[in-house]
């Protein structure tokens, strides 16, 4: 079923992305200014943290925001303030987990009251890549840690 990085570039595109950047095989950095004419990223949604911050402040446009949803790559990195200041960035960081329950609650029913009506419309869909026993659940993982998807693996009764 898994055919590597090319599959999952191809997948990409076919989802709607304009680009689609290995960021293993490819300078993410360089490969952004091309795709936007030089311009950089006004977006980056990044769940590796500090491992990436310095490139990803790289990719980032001018007035861009670099949102931090995750740390998979480290809590602790060095940030260039000048080179902050100069793009007038922002860098924000959320998180579900360490919430009160009332803020998760509010979350909850704003996603009921905002996304989730996109989602029946079939406007907006999820991505899923298979579905799976629940019997082979250790396999879902398996292909989950070898990057073997291209979206979600659901476990199924």
């Amino acid at each position: 079923m898994y055919g590597g990085v090319a599959t999952k570039l191809k997948r990409c595109r076919e989802l709607g992305a304009d680009a689609a950047i290995s960021y293993r095989d490819e300078d993410f950095v360089e490969r952004v200014r091309e795709v936007t004419d030089g311009r950089g990223a006004d977006v980056i949604l990044d769940n590796m943290g500090a491992a990436y911050l310095g490139r990803n402040l790289d990719a980032l446009a001018v007035n861009g925001r670099l949102a931090v949803i995750g740390l998979q790559g480290g809590r602790v990195g060095e940030l260039d303030l000048g080179a902050l200041l100069a793009k007038r960035g922002a860098v924000m960081a959320t998180s579900l987990r360490a919430r009160p329950a009332d803020e998760k609650a509010a979350i909850v029913a704003s996603v009921r009251e905002h996304v989730w009506p996109v989602i029946e419309s079939g406007d907006i869909r999820p991505v899923i890549d298979r579905t799976v026993p629940l019997r082979e659940a250790a396999a879902a993982h398996r292909a989950l840690e070898a990057g073997e998807h291209v979206g979600k693996i659901l476990l199924t009764r």
